[in-house]
């Protein structure tokens, strides 16, 4: 078993073979900071080749999932310009790649607010719990911005029709109707119910052979296509240039001082 990194954005627990990630900004409603985002990258690096993790269960604290991505990076970046943004933006590809192609079985459970990047981890975990008050959405186009990184994996995950309507409307929706769309596997009602379901499930995971389920996870996902990294990459672009354009600084600028855009005055 590799030593596993220390972290200041995560909590990590390994129990029985399941490693227990808890993304832990609970004052930020885990939004997903750049450190954060970097800290996953290495928690995730150091069990890739490690048999006896054989699952990743990702949660959140003080009954939030993640909000989405940490606005006051976004504001560090506005000083280096565009590039900063393309890099920022992308980096969180990368890691949404990194889960999807993890061999052990990730495995979220989603409360609270399940928004933007938030989402976009749903989307690349192999079994998702949500409780059904849960709140999801992909909010950057009320922002001005683009879901650049997240919405490929969305549309893989629920189908182009869902996902236009989702991100074209900055729609909000609760767990009973992501578990219709197909976004999650099970609803549960209290956490309690919500605790059991994870037992239960990763009852089921640890019968399966691991070096069996990891290269059926590689088989399952290249049966059904990749966002490839041209596509990311293009997507970062485009951020880049929303988020320094008039609509994305008006719509960060609202958020923060917690007004309308001016497009929706």
């Amino acid at each position: 078993m590799n030593s596993l990194p220390v972290c200041q954005t995560l909590l990590l627990e390994l129990h029985n073979g399941v490693l227990h990630i808890t993304l832990n900004r609970p004052e930020n409603r885990n939004a997903m900071s750049l450190q954060m985002v970097a800290e996953l990258r290495e928690v995730l690096a150091t069990v890739r080749d490690d048999h006896a993790v054989r699952a990743l269960v990702i949660g959140g604290a003080g009954g939030h999932f993640c909000a989405g991505g940490d606005i006051k990076d976004m504001a560090n970046a506005r000083a280096q310009g565009t590039e900063a943004y393309r890099d920022l933006n992308r980096s969180f590809g990368a890691l949404l790649q990194e889960v999807q192609h993890a061999p052990q079985v990730v495995i979220t459970v989603l409360q609270g607010a399940v928004l933007g990047g938030g989402l976009g981890l749903a989307c690349v975990s192999d079994v998702a719990l949500a409780d059904h008050q849960a709140q999801f959405g992909l909010p950057e186009t009320s922002l001005g911005l683009l879901p650049a990184q997240i919405a490929p994996f969305v549309v893989q995950r629920i189908g182009l029709t869902q996902a236009r309507r989702l991100a074209l409307t900055a729609a909000r929706f609760d767990g009973t109707q992501a578990k219709r769309l197909g976004l999650v596997h099970f609803v549960e009602h209290d956490p309690q119910a919500l605790a059991e379901r994870l037992e239960e499930v990763l009852a089921h995971v640890l019968c399966c052979a691991p070096g069996a389920n990891a290269l059926t996870k590689k088989l399952l996902l290249a049966s059904a296509g990749e966002p490839a990294d041209a596509l990311l990459d293009q997507a970062a672009q485009w951020f880049s240039e929303a988020v320094t354009g008039a609509e994305g600084v008006e719509g960060t600028m609202a958020f923060v001082q917690k007004r309308k855009p001016g497009w929706a005055s």
